[in-house]
Formats: structure tokens, sequence, C-alpha cells
């Protein structure tokens, strides 16, 4: 190529960048202001309402995927139904390559709502306290504005709505399907009770750990309390095991390198008087590197048997399984996070996009980060109108529906604009060769 085209080159993309930055800007900000329109903002309450009464756990979401595919049948969107066992997969665009792929989960937690309104859960022991039904509702309102600008869109968004995040995986299952083969992208949010409304928060690189869950019995041999010389008492035992699994973060692991141990789950016997045959203990342990999570994994049986063996009980211990698998790191794809910060200050303005740190919380999104270069993100959603503001899997759980139309946005933007960028890219290296 010779030095005359090369600078007709420069001067074509000096000349195009900002037009194309200035209709990225423009495009976000009607996004916002279409999702805030009282029209479709009332749409997406009556659609998040429903989904928060009916709630539903872990591939068991029947009535949570026919609202889903009645909104997309609507909205005239096409969709792949079911995909890992309850999930919908739609498609907005061309059908054609680039892919980006934008994803809610779906499934509910085994908790009783404490909540007193209108709409509360009508399932007992079922309650939506992670705010998935404000996912699942932001996605499809992302999906309204995208059905609308459809000539906008240079490609195919994905729309992924998942099962099962909650512990059972569901982001795997959904890989394994094959249905995202070939995304170049892929993009997830959780909202954020702490956090004030109209703000994101996330960060390059490693976001949240990665986790897993474990279950011991340790079995003696039961008697009466008043005579223990005649039992092999598992209680001893189990507590003697909470307390040293905690050694091996505080004493084992080195202080720059985060990682937890908790052991959540506690049963065995049923009377004061009566020592029990068997103690059952679980938990969870997290952290934030595949080597680290491992070591955690080999020491917690390591000295879950070797303290019954001192107690003279034997022990046996069990890890995640198909049904809850162990979770990986969540990390954010580094190109990513530039163009993140880009699109969402353009949505939401510069001062409302936030760095934060890395924490111990978990996500089934980082399957999908395995595979695909993906970006999770935390959306605020702070009522100031509340005093307390519960946290998730609290039952007192509540859902700011102020926070639907800038997810919404977030989401349309996000996917719009990465299929516009990719197309310029790709025009850019046809012109080259």
């Amino acid at each position: 190529m010779n030095f005359s085209k090369w600078v007709s080159i420069i001067l074509i993309i000096s000349i195009l960048k900002p037009q194309i930055s200035s209709g990225v800007s423009e495009i976000s900000q009607q996004f916002l202001e279409f999702a805030k329109n009282d029209e479709v903002f009332e749409w997406m309450v009556g659609i998040r309402r429903k989904l928060h009464e009916n709630p539903e756990l872990g591939y068991q979401e029947f009535e949570t995927s026919k609202i889903i595919r009645q909104e997309l049948d609507k909205l005239g969107i096409p969709y792949k139904h079911p995909v890992a066992v309850t999930g919908v997969v739609g498609f907005i665009g061309s059908g054609k390559p680039p892919f980006v792929a934008l994803r809610a989960d779906m499934d509910a937690l085994p908790l009783q709502e404490m909540v007193e309104w209108e709409h509360k859960s009508k399932v007992g022991g079922k309650m939506h306290a992670c705010g998935h039904d404000g996912h699942v509702t932001m996605l499809l309102g992302a999906a309204k504005i995208l059905k609308l600008h459809t000539h906008l869109l240079k490609g195919t968004v994905v729309l992924v709505f998942q099962p099962a995040e909650e512990g059972g995986g569901g982001a795997k299952v959904v890989v394994d399907s094959g249905y995202l083969e070939n995304v170049k992208a892929i993009f997830g949010l959780h909202v954020s009770p702490e956090r004030p409304l109209g703000q994101v928060y996330s960060r390059s690189g490693t976001l949240m750990a990665g986790s897993g869950f474990f279950e011991a019995v340790i079995t003696g041999k039961g008697g009466h309390a008043a005579i223990p010389q005649h039992s092999i008492d598992p209680i001893l035992a189990a507590s003697n095991v909470v307390v040293s699994l905690q050694h091996l973060v505080s004493r084992e692991a080195d202080p720059l390198d985060s990682q937890v141990v908790t052991v959540a789950k506690f049963q065995g016997g049923g009377a004061f008087n009566v020592i029990p045959d068997a103690v059952t203990i679980g938990g969870t342990f997290r952290a934030f590197s595949k080597e680290s999570f491992m070591q955690l994994k080999q020491r917690i049986e390591e000295v879950v048997v070797g303290q019954a063996t001192v107690h003279r009980c034997n022990a046996t211990v069990e890890f995640s399984s198909k049904d809850k698998p162990f979770y990986p790191v969540t990390i954010n794809d580094a190109g990513l996070h530039k163009f993140f910060q880009k699109v969402a200050g353009s949505v939401l303005g510069l001062n409302n996009v936030k760095e934060m740190s890395p924490f111990t919380g978990a996500e089934d999104f980082s399957f999908y980060q395995e595979v695909i270069p993906g970006y999770f993100y935390f959306i605020g959603m702070k009522n100031e109108k509340n005093e307390k503001h519960e946290s998730l899997h609290s039952p007192f759980f509540q859902l700011n529906e102020e926070v639907l139309p800038y997810g919404a946005a977030m989401h349309a933007s996000l996917a719009a604009t990465y299929l516009l960028e990719s197309q310029s890219q790709g025009q850019g290296h046809k012109d080259e060769l």
C-alpha cells in the first residue's frame, strides 16, 4: 500500500470516528428516554410484578418461561425453546454475524417473602429475593427497544433467558446447548440495592470468586449424654472440624490471596440428653484463582477426615455435584471493560460509571466467560425513600422498579453499539485488504 493511500485512510477514519462516537451517544440517550416513557415503564412494571407473584426455582421456571415467550411473540421476536430445560434464547437483527449476547437469569430462591405488598409472592416458600424478576424484565425491555430500532443493528443480538443461576449452574447448560457458539461477546448485569440508582459498577479482570459447596457426614457412636465414655461423640468431632477449617484461611492461605471457608450447616441430634450417632455439616468455599480453589478443596477433605479420626469418628465428604457444580472465577474481558465504560458513560454520564473492588460473591455468568469474551456489571437501585436497604437473598428484599429503564437501556446500548463498532472495524479491515 503506497503512502498516499495510507494518508487517505487515516483522514477518512479521523472524520468518521467523531461521527460514530456522537451517534453512539445519541442512540444511547434515545434508548434511555424510550425506556423511561410512561407507557414502556408501566409495561415493564407489569411484567416484573407478574413474575414476582409467581417465583420458580432453578430448572422449574415453566411459568416464567411462558411469560417470556408470550412477550417475545407479541414483539415478533423469534426464539428457541426449551434451552437448558426452561430457558429461552431469542434473536433480533439480521440473523447474520456478528453475534452479541445479553443474558438474564430467571430463577427465584427458596425463601418465604416477608414483605407485605399487593404483589407479594403467591407461592409459599419461594421468592424473587435476588432481583432476577427485574433482570428478566430489563432484558425484555431491551428486546422491545432493539426490535423498534432493528435498522440500527448491524448483526444479531442474542437474548439469553437463563434458568438456575442460584446454584444450579444453568449457564453451563446453556453453553453446552451450542446456541452461543458464534457469539463474539456477552454482557450480563445484576441489581445492587446498596448502590445509588442510575450508577453502574464493575472492573476489568477478576470480579467475583470461584465457589463450591461441601457436605460432610461425621459418624461416631450414640449414647446417653450422662455417660459419654460409652459413646463416640460426633458433635465434639464436628465442632473441632469447624474450628480447624477456619485455619485453612487464617494460617495456610496467603494473606494477599483472599479465600473463604464458611460452615453454614450443622445438623445432629434431637434431644438434650442423647449423643447422636452422626452429625452432618456443610458449607461453601471460595477463592479468586483456580489453584487456590483446588487447594482449598483438597485441604477441606483432609481436615474433615483427619479431625474426625482424632476423635475416633469416621467421615465422608462430598463436594458440588452435577446439580450444584463448582462456579469458576468471574473474569471480565479487558477490552470489553473499556467498551463498557464508554457506552455506560453515554447512557448514564461518565460520573455514574464506577470502578469496584473484587468480592467473594459468585456468579455462573463465569461459565460464559470461559468460552466467550464476557462482561458482568452491577447496576444501582438504592431507593432513597427506604431508610433500610435489605440485602440480596433477604426475605425482606425489595426491588426498586425505577431501575428497570436504566437496565433496559444499558442492555440495548451495549448490544447495538457493539454491533455498530464491529461493523466499522470490519469495514476498515476490508478497505485495508
